[in-house]
């Protein structure tokens, strides 16, 4: 894999654009006070350097659901009882195929991994923790916490901090 070297521009670029993935490029390029050919090239240098992973829409699971009148997302600690390299890479590569599952952390000390789901309703978290957890015998322990409010989301990598 190349090594790639970032300077305060590319730092600058990948700050803007955590904020707002959406801007043209001559306004990217305004905002870090470059030229909009350079711009463009530093950041598609970025992304063929894989530090730009990908870019997308966030949506607001709270106003979601008050229009689709669904929406539970649960926080999940999972414990298992044989935590060899090839148990926990065979829980991870099963779990994180699922399309509830918004994000899969392996976690020390405590449980093995700390799931964030996404799911319309608790019937559809039931399917889930039966399909996830129950299914399979490695499972120890499953502990759910329900969240009642989002106070903050901020997906955003701290750059030169």
């Amino acid at each position: 894999m190349e090594e790639i070297s970032i300077d305060a521009t590319d730092i600058k670029l990948l700050e803007a654009l955590q904020q707002d993935a959406s801007l043209s490029n001559q306004a990217l390029a305004e905002r870090v006070h470059v030229s909009p050919p350079t711009c463009l090239r530093r950041v598609k240098r970025l992304r063929d350097a894989g530090l730009i992973e990908r870019e997308i829409a966030l949506l607001n699971p709270d106003k979601l659901a008050a229009v689709l009148g669904h929406g539970l997302t649960a926080l999940v600690e999972i414990s298992l009882d044989r935590q060899g390299a090839e148990q926990l890479e065979m829980f991870e590569a099963r779990v994180v195929q699922d399309d509830a599952v918004q994000q899969c952390y392996r976690v020390s000390p405590g449980p093995d991994f700390i799931l964030v789901v996404h799911v319309a309703d608790m019937p559809a978290y039931l399917a889930l923790s039966q399909r996830l957890f129950t299914s399979d015998a490695n499972v120890r322990n499953v502990k759910a916490f329900f969240s009642t409010r989002r106070a903050k989301f901020k997906p955003k990598v701290l750059l030169g901090q």
